[in-house]
């Protein structure tokens, strides 16, 4: 009765741990410390609330497909401004979508991407590994065969897919990366996302770009966009954006995931398309959350805040952690990939002995095969998203128990 993809679905990666850590409990009298969820919590501006009162008339109308001409409009000029795309370059009407968050969108757009056929055979969608779950869980219900391409130290922790062989590439209908990556932190520069893009072109794929960990960044130079790149390509820009689709949200940019509030933006046809099956299945953006959102990508003060306070996290983690573990500090994103030799083993040491709890890096892996699992099966995930004093604690504790 039931669709057999669905046995193909990687297990979630917190279910995972779940069972992992079953029957496993914290030392008596240890207040657990959770590290494993990436979940900011940072207060929103206080206009987020005003603004959702304000427009609290608006719950009793059935949200626009597309939103509002407002939302798009901040979006595009966000856009805009932080890659400095020329006027025109991504129209607020034709190449922007609201999303509810990304993960939905993420997961539906190959549904678009992804035909039944391409050259004859089972189509192809690439991903990293380790990866975010859901670009897997869409390969395999679109009907595609997931293709799981290494991201590990040698490459700085970014996927390789020019690598792979060319019956591969040529049955590709769809690739996904993320950038900041999750977990590693790895953004890629402005010239790999070119050569990503003029790898899509060749091969005649999509390129979906994760981008929602952009504005949490290191660095003094924030990193580079997908949508940047195909501008970059210059008179051949319109062919490149074609190929081009980004996801971004203000969960982790704006400390609102409660929210449930992104865009999608790229080519023209792509964003038609999608928004033709968001028809038939999507959860449209309310249109009080829409005016919340719009000011807040307006507004990019809270963000600065907010990167500086993740800057200070990362001090506490370099002084606590420098030169063990491979600790590094990421180009972006709030997590540490800690190689610990054995990511399982340590989870469960953390957790019974010190209360921590962390994410292994085999959960972010397919659980499939051991050669799957085996780019993350060294490290553990820790986001630092607490307070600076709970960080330290955490930060002791591992040290304690992990020597």
């Amino acid at each position: 009765m039931l669709n057999p993809r669905l046995d193909q679905l990687m297990t979630y990666p917190f279910e995972r741990l779940t069972r992992m850590l079953d029957g496993l409990a914290p030392p008596e009298g240890v207040a657990p410390i959770v590290m494993s969820l990436g979940e900011p919590r940072h207060a929103p501006p206080a206009f987020v609330g005003e603004t959702l009162a304000a427009e609290a008339a608006a719950w009793g109308r059935y949200p626009p497909n597309r939103g509002t001409p407002g939302f798009r409009g901040a979006v595009a000029d966000w856009l805009a401004r932080r890659y400095g795309l020329d006027d025109g370059f991504i129209s607020a009407d034709a190449n922007v979508l609201p999303c509810a968050g990304t993960r939905e969108a993420l997961f539906m757009f190959a549904l678009v991407a992804v035909a039944e056929q391409k050259k004859g055979t089972t189509p192809a969608v690439l991903m990293p590994n380790p990866l975010y779950h859901v670009y897997a869980g869409a390969a395999v219900m679109a009907g595609a065969e997931p293709v799981f391409v290494p991201a590990v130290k040698a490459g700085r922790y970014l996927p390789d897919f020019t690598a792979l062989d060319k019956a591969t590439l040529a049955r590709t209908t769809l690739a996904y990366i993320c950038s900041p990556a999750n977990p590693q932190g790895s953004a890629a520069s402005l010239d790999e996302l070119k050569g990503l893009i003029a790898l899509a072109i060749e091969h005649d794929f999509i390129l979906a770009v994760d981008e929602c960990y952009s504005e949490i960044y290191d660095g003094d130079a924030p990193p580079a966009g997908a949508l940047e790149a195909a501008h970059a390509f210059g008179a051949e820009r319109g062919r490149a954006l074609d190929h081009v689709v980004v996801f971004n949200s203000l969960s982790k940019r704006s400390s609102a995931p409660g929210l449930r509030s992104g865009f999608v933006a790229g080519g023209a046809r792509l964003i038609a398309a999608f928004a033709g099956l968001r028809n038939f299945a999507s959860c449209q953006t309310p249109i009080p959350v829409l005016a919340a959102a719009e000011k807040l990508w307006r507004d990019e003060d809270h963000v600065t805040q907010t990167r500086t306070a993740y800057r200070r996290r990362f001090d506490i983690a370099e002084k606590a952690l420098a030169g063990r573990f491979g600790f590094y500090r990421p180009d972006g994103g709030f997590f540490l990939w800690l190689d610990v030799g054995d990511g399982d083993e340590a989870t469960r040491q953390l957790w019974t002995r010190a209360g921590l709890r962390v994410l292994p890096g085999s959960c972010l892996c397919p659980d499939d095969t051991p050669e799957h699992r085996e780019p993350g099966a060294a490290y553990i995930r820790l986001a630092l998203v607490h307070d600076p004093d709970t960080i330290g604690e955490a930060l002791d504790r591992l040290s304690r128990v992990l020597h």
